[in-house]
Formats: C-alpha cells, sequence, structure tokens
C-alpha cells in the first residue's frame, strides 16, 4: 500500500507530460508557422511539471520510508 503513494505521483508527472505533449502537437498542427517556439513552451512546461512533481514525489517516498508519519508535529 505504502508503494502506491510513489506510483500515484509517478503517474500524476507521466500524465502532466502526456497532456502537454499531446496540447503542444495540437498546437503545432493548428499554427504551424510557429512550430518551434509551441515546443519550445511545450518543452518548458515539461520541465516545470517535472520540478513541480519533485516535492510531492520526495514526500511520497518519505511516507514510504516511515509509515507512522510523524510529520513534525507534536508526537510527544
Amino acid at each position: 500500500m505504502r508503494l502506491m503513494r510513489v506510483l500515484i505521483e509517478a503517474l500524476h508527472i507521466a500524465a502532466g507530460i502526456a497532456v502537454a505533449l499531446l496540447i503542444g502537437a495540437l498546437a503545432s498542427w493548428a499554427y504551424p508557422l510557429a512550430q518551434g517556439d509551441v515546443w519550445l513552451v511545450t518543452g518548458i512546461a515539461i520541465l516545470c511539471i517535472i520540478v513541480m512533481g519533485i516535492g510531492p514525489m520526495r514526500r511520497a517516498m518519505w511516507l514510504q520510508r516511515n509509515p507512522q508519519g510523524g510529520e513534525g508535529g507534536n508526537d510527544a
């Protein structure tokens, strides 16, 4: 069950990349004169998706290693 958190986060990142590629492909098809710019922006969007997914992925991996939780609250 704990591995599911990491898998779900990885699937969210993969889904975001897939959607960005789909939107980039459609935009490139719709406006071929700006094809280079569209793919540049798509690449930057994919990098942003990956960077924004690092935090949740690290948290999921930490929770996988520490199943008790203990997120720094009043655990005394």
